[in-house]
């Protein structure tokens, strides 16, 4: 069957609007992939990609600068990342740089964005790999939220059985807030704190003007405070006192002992004390010494009036005037 001029149309253009739908998705899909400008590798180790998938755009600073072109997992706790960068990028790029997996918008695909370090670092060259960073991801946050929604639970029942048991005035605060009585007790203490304090503080205020009324320069007390010699020497005489008290104590009992022996002893003392005859007798005795003293007197100036030993006398008391005159001259 022969083909119409308007099947052989048709089908031309078909070819031709199908050749042109062909180059514009290859040009756009290699212009999103570099393939038709220049550019260089770097790499990124990740512990978790996240979804990231070959072909997602890779950031720096904000800005679209390349893909990413493999993920091979070398561990169960290391991904390998190679990404390609457009090469007029390169220059502004140092080797500090952080590479984070984020997401492109809420619901979007994931992209990596390197950010910049503000510390100096060396220019970035091809092929080095850069410095990663996790972010925390939503299973992180839900797994963290839940954690503490159940410490919120258990401080919330911990909570509702404290409050119950104030309610029912068990505790100590329990018996503040439901007892009246050792309320008003509290209340009064505090008042009597408060009055103990104002009156502590006045005390301390008076010496204080006690201690600045001291004449520094002529009180005693003045020399007792900032002497140190004086506070010494004070010191060695009440000691000294000290000593000579104990000193007299000892006199003292031995005065008593001697007394009682005195008064409980048969002794001459005690015999001449309470013995009233012997008294009477030395009494007398004493009596005729003094009678028999004056007779003698009397007696030895009559001999100095006798004729015979008159010139014996004179003669006593001129030796006697020399004696004087040699110790006077001497």
């Amino acid at each position: 069957m022969k083909k119409t001029n308007k099947q052989k149309f048709n089908l031309g253009l078909f070819v031709v609007i199908s050749s042109l739908i062909l180059i514009t998705a290859i040009y756009f899909i290699g212009k999103k992939q570099n393939i038709f400008g220049k550019t260089f590798t770097i790499s990124a180790i990740f512990s978790n990609v996240n979804g990231l998938r070959l072909g997602n755009n890779v950031r720096y600073s904000g800005i679209n600068v390349g893909t990413v072109k493999g993920i091979k997992m070398i561990n169960d706790t290391t991904i390998h990342i190679e990404m390609v960068i457009e090469t007029k990028i390169l220059e502004h790029m140092k080797k500090n740089s952080i590479a984070a997996i984020g997401s492109d918008g809420l619901v979007g695909s994931m992209v990596i964005n390197i950010v910049p370090n503000m510390k100096e670092s060396e220019p970035l060259n091809p092929g080095d790999t850069i410095v990663s960073y996790s972010k925390i991801t939503t299973n992180d946050m839900l797994s963290t939220l839940n954690t503490t929604n159940e410490n919120a639970a258990l401080l919330t029942s911990d909570l509702l059985k404290i409050t119950t048991d104030i309610n029912k005035g068990k505790g100590v605060l329990g018996k503040l807030i439901n007892d009246s009585i050792m309320a008003t007790s509290l209340k009064q203490t505090i008042e009597n704190l408060k009055v103990s304090s104002a009156k502590t503080t006045k005390t301390i205020d008076e010496l204080n003007k006690i201690i600045g009324s001291v004449n520094y320069d002529n009180s005693l007390a003045a020399v007792l405070l900032s002497d140190s010699i004086s506070v010494i020497k004070i010191k060695s005489i009440i000691e000294n006192l000290d000593g000579y008290s104990n000193g007299i104590d000892s006199v003292i009992n031995n005065l008593n002992d001697v007394v009682l022996e005195f008064k409980n002893g048969k002794g001459t003392f005690n015999y001449v004390v309470n013995d009233t005859i012997l008294v009477n007798d030395v009494d007398e005795t004493i009596r005729n010494f003094k009678e028999g003293s004056v007779l003698l007197n009397e007696n030895l100036e009559a001999l100095k009036h006798n004729f015979l030993l008159k010139g014996y006398f004179k003669k006593l008391e001129k030796e006697e005037k020399k004696k004087a005159k040699k110790m006077q001259s001497n």
